[in-house]
């Protein structure tokens, strides 16, 4: 099999020419060929079948110990321009990164199967979706691509019909991390990727191409490559507005992605929708509002801490047709990692017998990828290839004090300069550094494939005459007290928290101006049954002057760091939230906002 795309065909036999492969396999992504691969890697020891009782259709696969996560050190964006990469990505000149990883894949598929991947990010038939092929020599990245993607015959119908794709060139070569490279082309639309078959370095469709060159491609192209979840609201009238929301790590975006109400919320009507998880492209309509795809078909997401308190969406899709990676086994081989309340785990992720002092029987960064569509609260919408409407933009992060539970941005420019100071605490016990400040914008700090000043103006280039741009709003789950408990219960109950973004967005809430934005008014968050008293309201809502001056001088700091690209638009912005805090007396902290 070959394709009827002459540039294509001509790439994979380049391609074969360096690496020399033993054979060449097309995919055409049915399940015939899924249950071939499935077989070839249980006879090699690639995936170790699951309990088939208790989950069918599942495997294990245990990655090799040096190989478990992504390594930003080794991810290069290479830009012919190094300014055009920008301080926020490790650089190489082209020809020499070329040079550099193509001496790596020079007969390294010698004696192995070089698999054609094509593959289409987001619904077939969508304008918004873009397509790629992967050349790899890992089954395992072939399984996956499988699920993550719309993969096989109709993607590579519609590569044909293009005549564009992304190029993304794999191979698991030794899995020695001396000789290991995750290279970006961003001008060539193209990938290199050597020496790892972990999922977030080999599943190239994923943060490689979603988000490094597909926000390269928006940028040229008028459109925006998120690193952002895509959730339905259903109100009782059976209205749905969707929203777009980014948070950094450990910030509970999959939990909110599968929220499920509270049980009062339930009863009254309100429905929770799942579009995506973690990854949103958002383009222009016709009407002038963002219309938003999940470009991906899957869900690759961290085990550990997945239970039935935590996300019980995501544990019920986990019982069938799912590949695991480098989670813990129980004697009668059910997967198991830290945060399940049932079963003992015998086996680590290693394979070794399960002993305390190895660390962890899962490891913390192990995974499940899965459809989407077995997701109980898996949207239709998602197979749109008109995507859906935008209502609003959430981000947030993890912060002890300082931020409110929620604040609304006041305009769109105001939006931007939120989301491009978006930060978490880190705690560092040995150095006393508690408290330190990440910064890490939209949460794409590891993902933006050019420089985030550039980036920034990208973003405020959306604010025209005609545009219907959604509301933006801010997110504080984890702010604590002096004792230092969460004053916010969190999970299902942040629907709270959504219905009032909801009633900004349809105009059923006045809210209460600040110097940082609009917080929710006296009665118009709902708080019943809550049982917080006044006090831990007023700490929630609470806007100290002092301490977000503090915070103005900060961010300013950050944005200078990007030199002269930086936009004078968001400086200037953020000069006038400065103003505004000097101008004004400290916020009065709300005795009351609940209902």
């Amino acid at each position: 099999m070959t394709s009827k795309l002459a540039s294509l065909n001509q790439w994979v036999d380049e391609v074969a020419a360096l690496t020399t492969p033993e054979k060449i396999h097309w995919c055409d992504g049915s399940e015939a060929e899924n249950q071939a691969l499935v077989e070839l890697m249980l006879e090699r020891g690639d995936l170790i079948e699951l309990n088939q009782d208790t989950h069918p259709g599942c495997y294990l696969h245990r990655s090799d110990p040096k190989d478990v996560a992504r390594v930003e050190k080794l991810t290069l964006v290479c830009h012919p321009n190094r300014e055009d990469a920008g301080p926020n990505n490790q650089w190489m000149a082209p020809d020499e990164a070329n040079a550099k990883i193509d001496a790596l894949f020079e007969g390294c598929m010698k004696g192995r199967t070089m698999y054609v991947v094509p593959y289409c990010m987001g619904p077939i038939g969508s304008p918004i979706a873009r397509c790629g092929v992967e050349i790899t020599d890992s089954p395992y990245v072939v399984a996956n691509m499988r699920i993550m993607t719309r993969m096989g015959k109709a993607a590579q119908e519609r590569i044909e019909r293009e005549g564009s794709f992304v190029k993304g060139l794999h191979s698991t070569g030794e899995l020695d991390p001396e000789r290991r490279w995750i290279m970006h082309f961003p001008e060539e639309l193209s990938i290199k990727s050597y020496g790892s078959g972990y999922g977030g370095n080999a599943l190239l469709g994923k943060k490689c191409h979603a988000l490094r060159i597909a926000s390269h491609q928006a940028r040229t192209e008028g459109w925006l490559a998120e690193h952002m979840l895509i959730v339905g609201i259903e109100n009782p009238q059976g209205q749905i507005h969707y929203v777009a929301a980014a948070f950094p790590s450990a910030c509970g975006k999959t939990n909110l992605a599968m929220l499920i109400p509270p049980e009062g919320y339930r009863n009254n009507g309100w429905k929770i929708w799942t579009v995506g998880d973690d990854i949103c492209w958002m383009t222009p309509g016709e009407d002038g509002r963002l219309w938003a795809i999940n470009p991906e078909a899957g869900y690759f997401g961290v085990a550990p801490g997945t239970s039935a308190k935590t996300n019980p969406n995501a544990l019920a899709m986990l019982d069938r047709n799912a590949i695991f990676t480098n989670v813990a086994v129980t004697a009668d081989m059910q997967p198991w990692w830290e945060g399940l309340p049932d079963g003992k785990p015998v086996k680590d992720w290693q394979g070794r017998d399960v002993d305390p002092a190895n660390g962890p029987a899962a490891h913390p960064n192990s995974r499940f990828t899965v459809s989407a569509s077995q997701c109980p609260s898996w949207s239709p919408e998602a197979e749109s290839s008109q995507g859906v409407p935008i209502s609003a933009i959430v981000f947030g992060g993890r912060r002890q004090s300082l931020v409110p539970l929620v604040f609304e941005a006041r305009d769109w420019t105001h939006g931007v300069l939120v989301g491009a100071s978006m930060a978490s605490e880190t705690t560092a016990a040995a150095t006393g550094q508690v408290g330190v400040v990440r910064r890490d914008p939209m949460a794409m700090k590891p993902f933006c494939g050019y420089n985030f000043a550039d980036y920034f103006a990208h973003w405020l280039s959306f604010d025209t005459p005609d545009a219907k741009l959604p509301k933006i709003f801010h997110v504080n789950w984890f702010r604590k007290n002096a004792d230092g408990k969460f004053l916010w219960p969190g999970f299902g109950e942040n629907m709270r928290v959504l219905e009032w973004m909801l009633k900004r967005v349809t105009g059923q809430a006045e809210g209460v101006a600040s110097p940082i934005g609009t917080l929710p008014a006296d009665g118009e968050l709902n708080l019943d049954g809550l049982g917080l008293d006044d006090d831990a309201v007023a700490e929630l809502f609470a806007v100290d002057r002092d301490g977000w001056r503090d915070e103005m001088v900060a961010i300013g700091e950050y944005l200078d760091s990007y030199g002269d690209r930086m936009p004078a638009a968001l400086k200037a912005e953020r000069q006038r939230v400065a103003d505004a805090l000097d101008a004004a007396e400290a916020a009065p902290a709300q005795k009351k906002v609940a209902s």
